[in-house]
């Protein structure tokens, strides 16, 4: 340990000099060595926005302390960072500033790559890249073209959540009380064109693969397998009436099926949008329906409405006529789009059943015989079958057997699994995105051969006129070539830009290679031994991430089934109790915060306040309090190597062994703290208790012995807080 000047902690000399000497010295760049255990740590790379908000800082700052740890333990470590570049939000802000969005964005990356590296994240910068540079994304549409070989890309029309104002297809997660997550325009639902992926073709692989992550939080498992939302059960079909059709419905309760009083139909299923051409009354009802939102939570909660279709089906077991519904709560997304409605053992259907007037039918009894009221609402549970003829007396899994034997046999049914996971949409009608790599003649499709990739996105776009897509720019999708079919253009949706997060961790690993997806060190970097970000990502763009991975091993690029090892899912930042928010008005800015106290006060204080997973309830007086501790460290560094000792004294012999063991139950505890458990607050703690105690030892106590065992002391909590507050503890 040195000290090289006495004068008062300066927070802006000395976090100046640190980064000088990192920098100067490449003392973050990574490269593979195999005769060291490799450490990938990785956080969530940032949309550029344009400024860093405490929610990037704290994500960061967790990210910076385990990979400073893990260098400290002698391990080759990689900690990237990069820009999440492409999106609706760069395309709104630079149509407002009447910017292109290439110019806005690379400009906020300018400035924000300047306020990571004031707070001294350890990053490899040579790994830098933004997911709008060609040279990136010429590899996503390679890897599409893959994927198109292997038959996991289709085109199809679909119902889509249609935001009129952005212009742009929505997830039914950013449909919000029917309206656009950021526009706040009443969302409109479609029939679009769009590209898909098989992701479905995945579902059991990626269900059955969270088993084997137990460096997982269970709650973003179980969020995973909902969303994934594996169901087995029956396909039932249930023939039309004086039709050669038949409607098939999907159910998990083939016990009660002899108590169906009817057929329920989303306002997307084909059997009514065909019939809808000729009865205006349901026409109406499927507008209506076309302008509520399809989240679940919304279906569960709405008030439930109907309209006879004016069908009739068969029951396929007793031939008795049923009528066809058409509904506002039943899902075209999920299953067949149809159900079998059970009003006596169905909650949904009681209720829709309760305000129709409509039949209820109890075909399931309590094992211990106990009377069901359906005046109060369904009895949902499994019990016995009873009015149900040849079923009578049979307990679920006898009846579910049975039925499903008599209606394979009559060839109106089958076992069927199916998943709540749909094909994931990738087409987005916007311009500021990856193009996509097709050409189109008549209506065929063809991938752009791989020679000519990437297909550039045209960057001198006039944004004047207001919005823009790729169809209002001739130069990029005519083309002077022709097939068999007529002349080509190109395609002019670009990539959900969730295509690019959901691949950018690999690139990271094998970066800088410009003839190939991956470098070759992709593979000693991979998997991922650390992921951070937020929870709001547990779903979408963390099974995405798992799905490419899965693809890339299928075609070679990887090795491993899973792409990140361990997650850490970091809390909110509050205010007043409340997350920080621009339209609160209750933000922090870091960059005042590092120009008044330092980036390691900062770290300090984001890491102090509470563990990772938990929120982080933001203080003033905490950040000054952080401040008085690493002055005070500071100042008791610098006394201690400018301070002498008494040669003449002998000190306590008690009192200085009892101090050391204080220092090495420190030292472990933080190690224990840190290394395993991410409990950098409880380290921190440690720290500054230990440093009291230093602090009142050396007072007391000014033998040689005590001189040393304060030293130690010192040079302990240095190396323990290094992974914290990098700067002052490197000087």
């Amino acid at each position: 340990m040195s000290v090289r000047n006495t004068d008062p902690y300066d927070p802006r000399k000395v976090e100046s000099e640190a980064q000088e000497f990192w920098q100067k010295h490449r003392c973050f760049k990574a490269g593979a060595d195999s005769s060291r255990e490799k450490f990938y740590c990785l956080s969530m790379f940032p949309y550029p926005s344009g400024r860093l908000h405490i929610g990037h800082v704290r994500n960061y700052t967790i990210g910076d302390a385990i990979s400073r740890y893990q260098r400290m333990l002698g391990k080759q470590v990689l900690q990237p960072m990069g820009w999440d570049a492409f999106g609706l939000p760069a395309e709104n802000a630079a149509i407002e500033r009447k910017l292109a969005p290439s110019r806005w964005t690379r400009e906020n990356i300018k400035y924000m790559r300047g306020q990571l590296q004031r707070f001294g994240f350890a990053y490899d910068w040579d790994r830098e890249f933004a997911t709008c540079d060609p040279g990136y994304y010429r590899w996503e549409q390679w890897l599409f073209n893959r994927m198109y070989e292997r038959g996991l890309v289709y085109r199809k029309q679909a119902w889509v959540n249609w935001d009129p104002v952005d212009k742009t297809v929505l997830a039914n997660e950013q449909v919000l009380d029917g309206k656009g997550w950021r526009s706040g325009a009443a969302v409109e639902r479609r029939l679009v064109p769009q590209w898909f992926l098989r992701i479905t073709d995945y579902a059991e692989e990626l269900l059955e693969g969270l088993d084997h992550l137990p460096g997982w939080p269970e709650r973003v498992k179980a969020m995973q397998r909902n969303w994934i939302g594996c169901s087995r059960g029956l396909e039932i079909d249930f023939p039309v009436v004086g039709d050669e059709r038949k409607i098939t419905v999907f159910t998990t309760r083939p016990d009660t099926l002899m108590g169906v009083s009817s057929l329920a139909l989303a306002a997307e299923h084909p059997a009514v949008v065909s019939l809808a051409a000729s009865k205006p009354d349901l026409k109406t009802f499927v507008d209506h329906c076309s302008r509520c939102s399809l989240s679940e939570a919304a279906v569960a909660s709405r008030q439930k409405e109907g309209i006879d279709t004016g069908l009739e089906c068969l029951h396929p077991v007793t031939k008795k006529r049923l009528p066809v519904w058409c509904t506002n709560f039943v899902m075209m997304g999920y299953g067949t789009g149809a159900v079998m409605s059970v009003p006596a053992h169905d909650q949904r259907d009681w209720e829709f059943a309760s305000l129709m007037n409509l039949e209820m039918r109890q075909v399931i009894r309590p094992e211990g015989g106990d009377p069901v009221d359906l005046n109060v609402g369904a009895f949902t549970e499994k019990g016995i079958l009873c009015n149900s003829g040849k079923y009578d007396g049979m307990d679920f899994s006898s009846a579910y057997k049975s039925v499903a034997d008599d209606l394979e046999s009559a060839g109106l049914g089958r076992r069927k699994v199916h998943y709540r996971l749909r094909d994931w949409s990738i087409s987005r009608q916007r311009y500021w995105g990856c193009p996509i790599p097709m050409l189109r003649s008549n209506g065929n499709f063809q991938p752009v051969p791989d020679e000519e990739l990437p297909v550039k996105l045209p960057l001198d776009v006039n944004f004047d006129g207001g919005v823009k897509t790729l169809s209002d720019v001739p130069l990029f999708f005519a083309t002077d070539k022709t097939d068999e079919h007529g002349k080509l253009t190109r395609e002019t949706d670009t990539f959900d830009t969730f295509f690019e997060s959901s691949w950018y961790y690999a690139r990271f690993a094998g970066a800088n290679c410009d003839d190939a997806m991956l470098g070759e060190e992709a593979n000693y970097w991979l998997p991922v031994d650390q992921y951070v970000g937020g929870i709001e990502h547990a779903v979408l763009h963390l099974l995405y991430a798992r799905f490419f991975h899965k693809l890339m091993r299928d075609i070679g690029l990887v090795e491993g089934d899973e792409p990140f090892t361990r997650l850490l899912t970091q809390g909110m930042v509050l205010k007043g109790g409340v997350k920080m928010s621009k339209s609160r008005g209750n933000v922090v800015d870091p960059e005042a915060l590092v120009k008044e106290y330092g980036a390691d006060t900062v770290r300090l204080f984001i890491l102090f306040a509470a563990p990772p997973e938990h929120s982080l309830e933001w203080s003033n007086t905490g950040v000054a309090g952080a401040f008085r501790f690493i002055r005070k460290l500071w100042k008791q560094t610098v006394s201690h190597c400018e301070s002498g000792f008494d040669p003449s004294a002998s000190g306590d012999e008690h009192r200085q062994a009892e101090i050391r063991r204080r220092i090495h139950r420190t030292i472990a505890k933080v190690g224990d703290d840190m290394g395993r458990r991410y409990r950098f607050n409880t380290a921190i703690a440690a720290n500054m208790e230990l440093l009291n105690d230093l602090v009142r030892f050396h007072e007391s106590d000014n033998s040689q012995t005590a001189y040393r065992i304060v030293r130690e002391g010192l040079d302990a909590m240095l190396r323990m807080l290094a992974p914290i507050v990098p700067h002052v503890t490197h000087c």
